[in-house]
C-alpha cells in the first residue's frame, strides 16, 4: 500500500531545515531506500512561496501563501510503498523530522479501473 507522509514543522520555530537534513535526513532516505520503499518524494520551499488555487464559478482565485492558517507548514513530502499502517507508521516515526516537527501519513487513492 502507497502513503504520503507530509513532513511538517512549525516555520516559527527557528528550525534550519537544511542543518536538520544534513544531521540525519540523508541517512534515512539512504535507509529507507535500501528497504526499497521510497518511490518518491521531494523538499518544498517555503509556505511564503505558496500560491493557493480556487474556482469558483468562472472566476480563478489566488492567493498569496498556504491555504490553512497554522504555524506548522509541509515542508516536504515521501511517497512510500509499505506492507500497511503499522509498518507506514514505524518508517515515519524514524524520520528525523518525526522529533523535530511532525509527520502525517495518508493513504494513496489508488485509481479504480475506468468505467465507460
Amino acid at each position: 500500500m502507497r502513503y504520503v507522509l507530509m513532513i511538517c514543522s512549525d516555520e516559527t520555530a527557528g528550525t534550519d531545515p537544511e542543518q536538520a537534513a544534513a544531521t540525519g535526513c540523508g541517512g534515512w532516505s539512504r535507509e529507507m531506500e535500501r528497504r526499497g520503499v521510497i518511490r518518491g518524494g521531494a523538499g518544498l520551499a517555503p509556505s511564503d512561496r505558496a500560491t493557493t488555487v480556487k474556482v469558483r464559478g468562472d472566476e480563478v482565485l489566488l492567493t498569496d501563501g498556504p491555504f490553512a492558517e497554522t504555524k506548522d507548514q509541509i515542508g516536504g513530502f515521501t511517497v512510500i510503498e509499505c506492507g500497511g499502517l503499522r509498518e507506514a507508521v514505524e518508517i515515519a516515526a524514524r524520520h528525523p523530522w518525526a522529533a523535530l516537527g511532525q509527520i502525517e501519513i495518508r493513504p494513496v487513492e489508488e485509481p479504480g479501473p475506468a468505467t465507460a
